[in-house]
């Protein structure tokens, strides 16, 4: 099949169109200013955000892109998403002029092959962990060796200036990594049953393997660093497991080179939910903290509930978000941080995925805002993998927000 690409490029240029006015409109002004000021635990108000991460796929399914080279679909894609999250879902989240081009990057492994058998449900995996004998295995482990390809890179940023000329501003921008805290690589080595009983059975031999991936780790992001490929997310950023990263507070150094202590960095443990605070404390935190701490600010935390680690965690020196799980105590955390640090509230999304639940949706967030909105809160919707085929349950949570925010707000 011959691939009309004049025709690709005219619905890119439109879409990019789109996007250049919507990032243009003076309501951004006071969106980046809201959650900059989320960040800077000034916010005169909560604020509402959704990601729908795995629920894209029906908001903005493959049946709407009409682009037919593989790679410009990717970019409708991207720009299609900047463009309903604005028009459709309609939260707080902010909108920049800038194309994002990532770097063609690989960033190697472990001196293992790890495959990871998927299931059809949009993220769930099996796999063979490789390490049977900690003692015995351990000296296979070998630093990770990352591949970039400038070239490919450049070329990509070439055409995406062609593409967007006179619209957009293309630039290589993106994340090299998600997470720095370690027990996501633990656990794949290991195994996640292992993981937890090692601790117990050869704690020698997990702190041994917890400090070669302290290491490893710093040694990777030493690598991204000195090679200068570090982007800066101090803008309209995803950051941490969900927020913003909009700050005047970044960057730190004001350098041409970027370095790791002018970025948010993110550090969690959903892995290690089964064991104790103190085995939290003796055998993750200590090896999570010399990496984090390299950053300008950080982040810590996902879906697991944190209440009973607060006690490690706040000692981080950069904390400036934590993340207060469907499964955490949102009390007993609020205790602790409110008004402190942003208080990153992601609400059950059982209720949004399954059967739409408004009843249960604006309870849960009425919960919230009487635990934590007199601090510097964030309400964000996110792993909605599936709204069941019905796009309009994410703008519907947003409204539903929003009116539950506004009476709260009425009451003050």
């Amino acid at each position: 099949m011959t691939i009309n690409l004049e025709k690709d490029k005219a619905v890119l240029r439109t879409l990019g169109e789109r996007v250049k006015q919507i990032a243009m409109l003076p309501e951004q002004t006071a969106q980046k200013k809201l959650l900059s000021d989320l960040n800077s635990l000034k916010a005169d108000r909560p604020v509402v955000l959704s990601f729908p991460e795995g629920a894209w796929s029906e908001l903005v399914p493959q049946t709407v892109l009409q682009c037919e080279n593989d790679l410009f679909r990717s970019w409708e894609r991207q720009l299609r998403q900047i463009i309903y999250q604005w028009e459709v879902i309609k939260d707080d989240s902010a909108v920049d002029e800038y194309f994002n081009i990532g770097w063609t990057f690989s960033s190697g492994d472990f001196g293992f092959d790890i495959p990871l058998s998927h299931g059809d449900n949009r993220g769930s995996y099996t796999w063979e962990h490789p390490i049977k004998d900690l003692e015995n295995d351990f000296p296979k482990l070998k630093f990770r060796e990352p591949c970039l390809d400038r070239t490919a890179t450049m070329k990509q940023l070439e055409i995406a200036q062609d593409m967007f000329s006179g619209i957009l501003e293309p630039r290589i921008h993106g994340n090299l990594w998600w997470t720095t805290g370690l027990t996501a690589t633990a656990t794949n080595l290991v195994g996640l049953e292992n993981f937890m009983v090692l601790m117990l059975t050869e704690p020698e031999g997990m702190h041994r393997l917890m400090a070669w991936l302290r290491d490893e780790q710093i040694h990777f992001l030493d690598w991204c660093e000195e090679r200068g490929i570090l982007s800066l997310n101090n803008g309209c950023d995803h950051v941490g497991s969900g927020g913003w990263g909009l700050t005047k507070e970044l960057p730190k150094s004001h350098s041409s080179k970027i370095s790791l202590s002018d970025l948010w960095g993110l550090s969690e443990s959903q892995e290690s939910v089964g064991i104790s605070p103190d085995l939290f404390g003796e055998f993750i935190f200590p090896y999570q903290v010399p990496v984090v701490e390299n950053f300008g600010l950080s982040c810590y935390g996902c879906c697991e509930g944190i209440q009973d680690r607060l006690e490690y965690i706040l000692k981080i020196p950069n904390l400036r978000r934590i993340s207060v799980s469907p499964w955490a105590d949102q009390e007993k955390i609020a205790d602790s941080v409110n008004g402190k640090y942003v208080f990153s509230r992601k609400p059950n999304p059982s209720d949004i995925c399954m059967a739409f639940n408004e009843d249960s949706i604006r309870n849960d967030i009425h919960k919230t805002l009487e635990i934590a909105g007199f601090g510097s809160l964030e309400i964000i919707l996110k792993d909605t993998h599936t709204v069941n085929n019905e796009p309009w349950r994410i703008s519907e949570w947003v409204r539903i927000a929003r009116s539950e925010v506004d009476k709260f707000m009425s009451k003050k």
